[in-house]
């Protein structure tokens, strides 16, 4: 086998070639951690600009990861990067975790942002906003597509999906920021703690029961149709969101999720008045290359 073509950079890439085979950079970074192997992690796939959608699914289908994102050059002027977000069966506009994840790789690959301590993300939704912090990255939170209450139809389907009694739901709203989240807000960490999936509902629910403190706030436990999620930034963006027009949480608090999961996330929400902002810490736990035939 040829082993003599050289590796290359594209856009700050590593793209390396031997015969007909190509490498890329590949990363697994653990998201909203407390320490190793608490959060959720990701997989990125670096310089994928010639990969094709169909790719793009497979590699998302094999590596089985909740995300998996391909970074690829931006298209607009105003971007650091682009994002591709996919799930092993469908690809996402947004997501929170990968945006974070998919930051931090670009950034362990040596690039600079335009603009000091801050990269901007291009995606499905647009640009997005990524602060960057000594010990954190975070994201500013998409407009919601859809924050309309949940009507009793809706209300039902979940209810009946995760065997929650009505009267221990205090609220329901849409929080669809590109995943398409129902948001539920429930009577005690106890009830959300003892959340079961009834039934393959093929809904995407949040549901977050408040403490009465503010490092937590409250926990929070989402549902994708297949699996439970570890720690889901564009869920607790969403929920923010939601929250904070309720009145039910301060300006700035934490957020903890993945308990159920034997995991120990913590999301840091702020909102500065003008954006909610979602971050927590981001870590490198595996780097390599991909081969990509």
């Amino acid at each position: 086998m040829e082993t003599s073509d050289p590796v290359r950079r594209v856009g700050g890439f590593r793209v390396g070639s031997v015969g007909r085979v190509t490498s890329l950079d590949f990363f697994e970074l653990d998201v909203f951690a407390t320490g190793a192997f608490t959060g959720n992690p990701l997989a990125v796939i670096c310089g994928a600009d010639d990969l094709t959608d169909e790719q793009m699914q497979q590699i998302a289908a094999w590596t089985n990861f909740s995300e998996t994102t391909f970074l690829l050059e931006p298209t607009s002027d105003d971007a650091d990067y682009r994002v591709r977000i996919f799930t092993p069966v469908e690809e996402y506009d947004f997501a929170g975790h990968p945006t974070l994840g998919t930051a931090k790789a670009w950034l362990e690959l040596g690039n600079t942002p335009r603009t000091p301590g801050q990269v901007v993300q291009e995606c499905g939704v647009g640009n997005v906003q990524v602060r960057i912090d000594d010990t954190s990255l975070a994201f500013a939170t998409p407009s919601l597509k859809n924050d309309a209450l949940l009507d009793d139809g809706e209300i039902a389907e979940v209810c009946k999906a995760f065997g929650v009694a009505k009267q221990s739901l205090v609220a329901a709203a849409w929080g669809d920021n590109g995943p398409g989240w129902r948001l539920a807000l429930l009577d005690s960490v106890e009830t959300l703690r003892g959340l079961e999936r009834a039934a393959e509902s093929g809904l995407k629910v949040a549901f977050a029961a408040l403490t009465g403190d503010v490092n937590p706030a409250y926990e929070l436990r989402a549902f994708t149709p297949t699996f439970e999620d570890p720690v889901t930034g564009s869920a607790n963006g969403a929920m923010a969101q939601w929250l904070r027009s309720r009145g039910d949480v301060p300006e700035r608090y934490t957020v903890s999720q993945g308990t159920a999961l034997g995991r120990n996330g913590r999301v840091e929400i702020a909102d500065d008045g003008n954006d909610i902002w979602v971050g927590g810490a981001v870590g490198v736990r595996v780097r390599g290359q991909i081969v990509v035939d």
